[in-house]
């Protein structure tokens, strides 16, 4: 079922259910039932403004909520005496409508004007129906009637007509959820009730006997057996068939209790005991099923009923939280039918409202103090887990993962999908707090205009800015950014900064709150400390230039820069950040980065040790050598066309100058020739102007060469005034083919030109004088400066490794989303891995190629096995197929064409307590055994990346007529350019080979501390298996008809990841239209009778 579908059938059915909701109802000839002895009822509507913010009289602030006490109107207007909610806007009338609960059919009503048969009001006599009427999800309530809320409905109240109900005019509010209390005061019963179970809404009857409390403790044992890691040994130990309760559970009676009792603020002298018991309405239909539970407080009875997708959830301590939802999710207790019956099977599909409970208002973790994993990650605490049950250990909640959340100074996120107003209330974020969101939208990312990239979307919180990265044009569909083309913002990355050091999480959750409470997902972070000094240096990754570096977890920090300067480089306000991370050291780095860049990128330059021209200070200075160089830019000349064409050179003899000099220019090994970078401060059409000149090789001064165009804008307005101020000096290259190719075709060919950046005079003077131009040059440098990035970054870490083939145990790759592999990107993949050919004679070792992996090698002898589930797997899990439908992804083509191959293993999730839970891991593994000592090493990896081309990048060959360097294997599987379609971040952890540990601490390291989330060895797929295909999920689905009422309570996810990626065209860059127009009117303010 696809989109389209489960919308229509929302709608249909939100016609039906609305008629049902609708009636009249007088409160005179309903009067209240007579409440039970000791309960208290009363109904809490969360809620979301639209329009206009909600002010409540009684709290004298903008409110989210209503807290209603049973059968008393609340009303809402623009009248301050007769209104309890205020809303002030002439279209809403001095009392417009009202809100009541009705505690003896548990349900909200809503009505236009007042409750018929309330005479007793204040202010009745001057109450009437509204003027501009109120909706509910676009029917107007008619006079005489009142509608039943719900979860999800949406409340308008100045439509007049109906046909103004745009989203300028809108006024009113959106119902999030709605939460019905009874507090049940029982003095008879001991308080041994452990929470978190969840059940369909129905009816309720709280009994107390020692037969319940007796079959409390009974369930209570059965819960903690399934939750242990051997339940066998743990009968053995503790299992009292007797009913008395053994040691281990002590503390819930007793003293123990009074203790409990007393941290949680009930006073210990008291022998009342009070339980709540909440109920949530969520924002589907459904049906609800019977269900039956029995504790150690009674027995809640559950009766069939179609009404909303509701459930009780008993809200305690997070200690005890654990147990019943572990029993329920993983066991099921789940009677459909008779009370009496206990049943301890799985859940199915339609009891998934059960597994997801992540809109529940009551989930909340309380945050504390988690150590850091180190070299190794954790896995996120799921709803069900308690922060002492048997397998909370090396778990991580988000609220633990922020906290102390008062010592924040700013929060940085990158996610690709995200719910913020659920982050901000679950985290207990300060309205205050400086917060930067990246997240993925294609129409905003594929924007030309610069003003789409950020948006202020909470009022509440000035300060939460969120921020939607550029896709370049060179990935678009005919390199055309208005036709888009497939690119996605796929990280997950946390970067929370305090006084005394830098958090930075690297997660494959996205930030929403199924993925945290309900998926399975990975987590790791470091604390960096403060420097006493900033640092600028450590924004650039220094150590590799000369060639692979052999500890690149030192450049930790220039990676982790790079990266969050891509994201944010068009968005001045936000370029503070990247000199927020110079503050801290991250020498202590535990892990690699590895990060994906959208684009088509080349290798690195080559390391030029003897430039000798650097634009800086505003002016050409001469240095002895290339000492301190930062990094290289790859960059164009603009311009070229407009000075050789023959109108400006008729006779030619600028070209021919052009020639001879550049006939006569001095080549380095690589084919590239310095050139000479001029400020140009009085052309007026852009005051950041730098010209690009060919000097005659036999003087190199600006007294004799030719200026053959300008640096690009964009390059330009960076370049400029970080020069200009001497905090960087810049030198430059070009290719002088591609130069007299250009000039002698007069064509708009893109000539390249390579940009080295080293520390200028001032450079240790950044932090002393720095206006907001500077901040997001810098911010710009940074993000331009070129790094290795997906499959060669891959490369780049693990290449300094010699890892021995022969003592390989394991190459695995699981991934909640494969893309369109094939055997080039499985080889290509595992070459930058190391993975080399180990059969091959030695007098093939002087081929420059000798031993790499090839497709060749692959299609003989595949590399790599690929971990997803099954559609069995799936189908059979607790939660249910559609908990997995929109998390999983992998195509039915990709599947025929791995079909054969041989390399897919079934994805079973670990430790056992996540069975039935969907993962949405991306987490990939090269193992190697010892023969000496038995240990084990090599790398894993763990983030954002799936199995595809997409993520990593699609290996292009070389196209262009030049030397190409070492590092460019045109040859190679790795090809000599690479194509990314995705924002992507993650880490690697590396366990190097005996010979490679050089310190204590290495030797005792083992690369199976690093457990991972899923069972190995992975079961290979059996002859029968498919993957759990979007095919094959809708095929089951179709199969289950009796179920689709739950499909449409589940509000699934987009997947991660187009599947396919189109390969590259052959092309040769040109100028663009704006960079044409640029140069020319550069050209207009230089004197063309002058060379230079």
């Amino acid at each position: 079922m696809n989109c389209h579908e489960i919308n229509s059938i929302i709608k249909r059915s939100d016609s039906y259910h609305q008629t049902l909701r609708r009636h009249s109802f007088n409160l005179s000839s309903n009067p209240p039932k007579k409440p039970r002895i000791g309960t208290v009822c009363s109904a809490s509507i969360f809620i979301k403004p639209l329009g206009l913010p909600l002010f409540s009289k009684t709290t004298q602030s903008h409110s989210k909520s209503f807290h209603l006490e049973p059968h008393k109107p609340y009303t809402i207007g623009r009248d301050y005496f007769c209104c309890d909610f205020l809303l002030n806007d002439r279209k809403i009338s001095k009392s417009h409508c009202q809100i009541l609960f009705n505690s003896s059919d548990k349900k909200v009503y809503l009505a236009d004007g007042v409750f018929f048969g309330i005479d007793q009001i204040e202010c009745s006599s001057r109450v009437r129906a509204s003027l501009n009427g109120v909706f509910v999800n676009g029917i107007r309530i008619r006079k005489g009637e009142v509608v039943e809320l719900r979860g999800g409905d949406e409340i308008l109240l100045s439509c007049g007509n109906g046909s103004d109900c745009n989203v300028v005019n809108r006024i009113g509010f959106f119902v999030e959820r709605i939460i019905l209390s009874e507090e049940v005061v029982d003095r008879n019963v001991p308080n041994l009730m452990a929470s978190g179970m969840s059940i369909d809404y129905g009816p309720v009857r709280i009994a107390s006997n020692k037969l319940d409390v007796k079959a409390g403790f009974l369930l209570s044992m059965c819960r903690d057996i399934l939750c242990s890691n051997d339940p066998i040994s743990f009968m053995k130990k503790h299992a009292n068939l007797d009913g008395k309760i053994p040691s281990p559970y002590s503390r819930r009676s007793g003293k123990k209790v009074i203790r409990f009792l007393k941290s949680s603020g009930v006073k210990s002298n008291s022998e009342d005991r009070v339980h709540r018991l909440e109920v949530a309405l969520s924002e589907s239909p459904a049906n609800c099923r019977d269900a039956v539970v029995n504790s150690h407080k009674g027995t809640i009875i559950s009766s069939e009923r179609n009404t909303g997708s509701q459930s009780f959830s008993f809200n305690k301590n997070a200690e005890e939280k654990a147990g019943n939802y572990c029993l329920q999710q993983n066991n099921g207790v789940n009677v459909r039918s008779k009370p009496k019956a206990l049943s301890l099977d799985r859940p199915r599909v339609a009891d998934m409202a059960l597994c997801d409970r992540s809109n529940v208002g009551q989930d909340k973790i309380e945050g504390g103090y988690v150590s850091p994993p180190g070299r190794k990650f954790y896995l996120n605490r799921l709803q069900f887990m308690g922060h002492c049950s048997s397998e909370a250990q090396d778990v991580v909640s988000l609220p633990e993962l922020f906290y102390p959340v008062e010592t924040l100074q700013r929060v940085f996120i990158a996610t690709f999908t995200s719910d913020i107003p659920w982050f901000l209330s679950y985290c207990r974020i300060s309205a205050h707090l400086p917060i930067t969101i990246a997240c993925h939208n294609a129409e905003r990312c594929w924007s030309s205009n610069p003003g789409r990239r950020t948006s202020y979307p909470f009022t509440d919180f000035p300060r939460l800015v969120v921020v939607y990265p550029p896709f370049p044009e060179v990935i678009a569909f005919g390199k055309d950014r208005r036709k888009s083309g497939i690119a996605c913002h796929h990280p997950k990355l946390f970067v929370l900064q305090r006084e005394d050091t830098l958090r930075v999480v690297v997660t494959s959750a996205n930030l929403v709150a199924r993925q945290w409470n309900n998926v399975t997902n990975t987590v790791w972070w470091q604390d960096f400390p403060h420097s006493c000094t900033p640092d600028y240096g450590s924004l650039f990754n220094q150590s590799s230039l000369g060639g692979n570096n052999q500890d690149s977890k030192s450049d930790f920090g220039a990676q982790l820069a790079g990266f969050m300067a891509s994201l944010v480089a068009d968005v001045p306000s936000q370029a503070h950040w990247i000199l927020e991370l110079a503050k801290y050291s991250f020498k202590g780095a535990l892990v690699h980065l590895v990060a994906s860049v959208p684009g088509i990128h080349t290798p690195k330059s080559p390391y030029m040790l003897h430039s000798r021209h650097f634009l800086s200070g505003n002016k050409n200075m001469q240095k002895s050598s290339g000492t301190n160089l930062l990094g290289s830019v790859e960059t164009s000349v603009v311009g070229m066309s407009h000075l050789f064409c023959t109108s400006v050179d008729s006779n030619g003899v600028k070209l021919k100058k052009l020639a001879a000099f550049l006939r006569k220019c001095s080549e380095n090994a690589y084919g590239m020739s310095e050139i000479i970078l001029r400020r140009e401060t009085n052309i007026l059409a852009d005051v950041n102007a730098v010209s690009v000149l060919i000097p005659n090789p036999e003087e190199f001064s600006l007294g004799d060469c030719v200026q053959i165009g300008f640096l690009p804008r964009d390059v330009a307005q960076w370049v400029a005034p970080l020069s200009d101020d001497g905090f960087f000096a810049f030198s430059a290259y070009i290719y002088p083919k591609e130069v007299l190719r250009a000039a002698l075709e007069g064509s708009y060919i893109k000539v390249q030109l390579i940009l080295y950046v080293s520390q200028g005079p001032c450079f240790s003077g950044i932090s002393n004088s720095l206006r907001c131009q500077q901040v997001s040059a810098i911010c710009s440098l940074v993000s331009s400066i070129h790094r290795c990035v997906g499959l060669w970054r891959l490369q780049e870490v693990l290449a300094p490794y010699k890892w021995p083939e022969h003592l390989e145990t394991d190459f695995l790759f699981g991934s909640s989303s494969v893309g369109s592999v094939n055997a080039q990107f499985v080889a290509a993949f595992s070459a930058a891995s190391g993975k080399r050919a180990a059969q091959l004679s030695e007098s093939e070792e002087s081929d420059p190629y000798w031993g790499c992996w090839s497709a060749s090698q692959e299609l003989r002898n595949p590399s790599i096995k690929v971990i997803f589930p099954t559609i069995e797997r799936v189908k059979n899990a607790s939660c249910g197929i559609l908990a997995s439908k929109y998390i999983l992804c992998f195509s039915q083509k990709t599947w025929q064409r791995l079909k054969n191959v041989g390399i897919l293993h079934d994805a079973i999730p670990y430790p056992n307590e996540r069975s039935g839970f969907p993962m949405h891991v991306k987490v990939a593994r090269r193992r190697f055994q010892s023969k000496t000592d038995a240990s084990s090493f090599g790398w894993v990896y763990c983030g954002s990346h799936n199995f595809s081309a997409a993520a990593w990048g699609r290996a292009l060959p070389n196209t262009v007529d030049r030397k190409v360097n070492v590092n460019e294997r045109n040859g190679s599987v790795l090809g000599s350019r690479i194509h990314i379609c995705n924002y992507e971040l993650g880490i690697i952890f590396t366990v190097p080979p005996s010979d490679k540990k050089d310190n204590g601490d290495e030797k005792h390291r083992n690369l199976d501390d690093i457990v991972l989330p899923f069972a190995t060895p992975a079961p290979k797929y059996k002859p029968r298996d498919e993957p759990a295909t979007a095919q094959a999920m809708r095929e089951v689905l179709t199969e289950m008809e009796r179920e689709m009422d739950a499909a449409i309570a589940i509000s699934g996810e987009c997947p991660d990841e187009e599947d396919e990626v189109l390969e590259a065209a052959d092309f040769v860059t040109v100028e663009k239209e704006d960079e044409k127009a640029y140069a020319e009117r550069l050209w207009s303010g230089v004197d063309s009778s002058e060379s230079c």
